[in-house]
């Protein structure tokens, strides 16, 4: 007889290191709760700190759009074919797996043939694009952790069990402060500071830097900002950089030392919104990327905090509009205090942050985690 183990097994899976992050909240809070528990799965340090067993690095995983990706498709079903192996071995009582959709669609319709529970935190996108997928996610999935309001609504139209559990972004804990932040970066009390976010991979670094670079200095040479603060990675590369000041460690202080930022789409501006720190949106891609996206998108913005608020609270410049002269122009009236286009979105920044709810995200994915794992 084979026996009892004595806490649940549990697989964890992202695909990238946003999702390494979220993916840590979650596998902390599991341990807490069943601390004999084994958890193992794809992710990346924070993961591994947080105390589960990786054994695939996100870095081999990560990658966007659907051009950039295509090289690592042979890889990705070389280890859909050992995921699907391991789990017929010996089915995990739960399967988590974190936003990256293409791979995890796959990962999770593996994980319920076998017979484990799925739970699905960060959605795919159907509301933007792909909405003919939903029987398949609905196959797939016993539950669907949502971070944005309104996709909770969505999902239960199309038959999805879903329940919003908050934004992850709302669990950063407290920022420093807007002088702590400044004194940390080296930059004066009283200077106005606009912020830089380029991106979190290689690829959007090299498609936005240039652009970014330059429309930072434009703004600078108007007059518009007195220092330039740029949110980098480890390893990543800004050519020109200057006497900009880089941080490649804590973007959190970027955020609360800038009078205004200029960020590429994504996780950024939500973060960005969270500080109440007025933004510009831009976002370059591979044209062959962009020209699909826009044919297949059911919806009229790219940004989430735009997404949340269901308008145009912060301008977005994309493609061939995100030049360095248009990435300035609106800039300026950010940076400037009195202006109505600086207080407009302050008060929209506001509105998307009450929509976001309170911080707890990972602690409610691991409450719907508990209750598939008492079925």
């Amino acid at each position: 007889m084979t026996p009892r183990r004595a806490g649940p097994r549990i697989f964890v899976s992202a695909g990238e290191p946003s999702g390494d992050l979220h993916g840590a909240d979650v596998v902390r809070e599991l341990l807490r709760r069943f601390p004999e528990a084994t958890i193992e799965g794809f992710g990346g340090r924070h993961m591994a700190r947080a105390g589960a067993r990786i054994s695939v690095s996100t870095e081999r995983m990560s990658g966007f759009g659907f051009v950039e990706i295509l090289g690592k498709i042979p890889g990705h079903y070389r280890l859909l074919r050992a995921v699907r192996k391991a789990f017929a071995a010996e089915p995990y009582d739960l399967v988590i797996v974190i936003d990256y959709p293409g791979f995890h669609m796959r990962v999770a319709s593996a994980a319920k043939e076998a017979g484990s529970r799925v739970l699905y935190y960060i959605a795919p996108q159907l509301w933007a694009w792909r909405p003919g997928r939903a029987p398949r996610l609905r196959a797939a999935v016993d539950k669907l952790a949502v971070i944005l309001p309104f996709e909770e609504g969505f999902f239960r139209g199309i038959g999805v069990d879903a329940e919003f559990v908050g934004n992850p972004v709302m669990d950063r804990g407290p920022a420093p402060t807007r002088e702590e932040a400044r004194r940390r970066l080296g930059l004066p009390p009283d200077a106005r500071i606009l912020g830089v976010f380029p991106g979190s991979r290689d690829q959007e670094i090299e498609r936005h830097w240039a652009a970014f670079r330059a429309a930072a200095e434009r703004v600078r040479q108007a007059g518009a900002c007195d220092h330039v603060a740029v949110a980098g990675i480890p390893g990543g590369i800004y050519p020109d950089l200057g006497d900009m000041v880089l941080e490649r460690e804590d973007s959190a202080l970027v955020f609360s030392a800038s009078d205004a930022v200029l960020a590429k789409s994504g996780t950024t501006t939500l973060e960005a919104a969270v500080t109440g720190t007025p933004m510009v949106v831009a976002y370059r891609t591979h044209p062959l990327t962009y020209a699909l996206a826009r044919r297949l998108s059911r919806v009229p913005w790219v940004s989430l905090v735009n997404l949340v608020a269901e308008r145009e609270v912060v301008p977005e410049l994309l493609q061939s509009k995100a030049t360095p002269a248009r990435l300035a122009e609106a800039l300026l009236p950010l940076l400037d205090p009195d202006h109505p286009a600086r207080r407009a979105q302050g008060e929209g920044l506001a509105e998307v942050c009450a929509r976001l709810g309170g911080p707890g995200a990972g602690q409610r994915v691991a409450d719907l985690a508990e209750e598939l794992l008492d079925r």
